[in-house]
């Protein structure tokens, strides 16, 4: 990783599901003044969308029907009236929906298939020649921008990772199984790391953020000693 540019910075921001990776891009792209895009979101919504036309099960999933209809996918990032970024399927707010345990069971398979990992890198790297951009996923210091300015790899216990997401869940009314989130994420994490295509690893220049015992303050604490000591 190589001094960072004022005029055109690059963050990319990877590491495991359910480690925060989205609250932490989103602070560091409000403090920046940079466009935030949230790359799981975009798997989670074409697995929303595949599971409404019932191309999607956890059992199954019709491949070539779901890529013949990439094109008629729309997705996007708004920020609310609160200044948060929500995301938008074809102009329908569906930020709750793609993070429902349904969705959580799917979004693995789905984002194995080649044509729609190519699909969504695409529309990500052009997002990325727009201007200053934060992104996280699993791929984006490897794959979608492998000369990005800083790469970040976030990681923390699974017990922790699942009861935030449970956390999460629960304030926002569902009625969710702690043992089921943590499985799901044990599982997500074996899918993730052992995949084909563009499997969860870091990249060799990333910085390690283990946040297991971390305050969100103390995250961007540790971000400000990064850039200052990166520039």
């Amino acid at each position: 990783m190589g001094k960072i540019r004022d005029n055109k910075l690059i963050i990319a921001i990877d590491g495991y599901s359910s480690c925060g990776k989205s609250t932490f891009a989103k602070s560091i792209a409000t403090e920046l003044g940079c466009l935030y895009i949230d790359s799981g979101a975009m798997y989670r919504a074409l697995t929303l969308y595949g599971i409404r036309t019932g191309l999607v099960t956890k059992k199954k999933i019709q491949i070539p029907e779901l890529i013949c209809l990439l094109g008629t996918v729309q997705i996007d990032f708004r920020k609310n009236s609160s200044g948060k970024y929500e995301t938008y399927l074809n102009d329908e707010n569906v930020e709750n929906d793609i993070r429902s345990v349904e969705v959580s069971d799917c979004v693995s398979s789905v984002s194995v298939i080649k044509e729609v990992r190519a699909h969504l890198v695409a529309i990500q790297r052009i997002y990325g020649k727009s201007g200053s951009v934060v992104m996280d996923g699993r791929d984006i210091g490897t794959v979608v921008f492998p000369d990005a300015d800083i790469k970040i790899f976030m990681t923390a216990k699974p017990e922790i990772r699942a009861r935030r997401r449970y956390d999460e869940l629960t304030a926002k009314g569902l009625l969710v199984n702690f043992k089921d989130i943590l499985k799901n994420v044990r599982e997500r994490d074996l899918l993730d790391s052992t995949r084909k295509e563009s499997p969860l690893t870091k990249a060799e220049d990333a910085i390690v953020l283990d946040n297991s015992y971390m305050t969100p303050d103390e995250q961007m604490i540790w971000f400000r000693n990064i850039v200052d000591h990166n520039r």
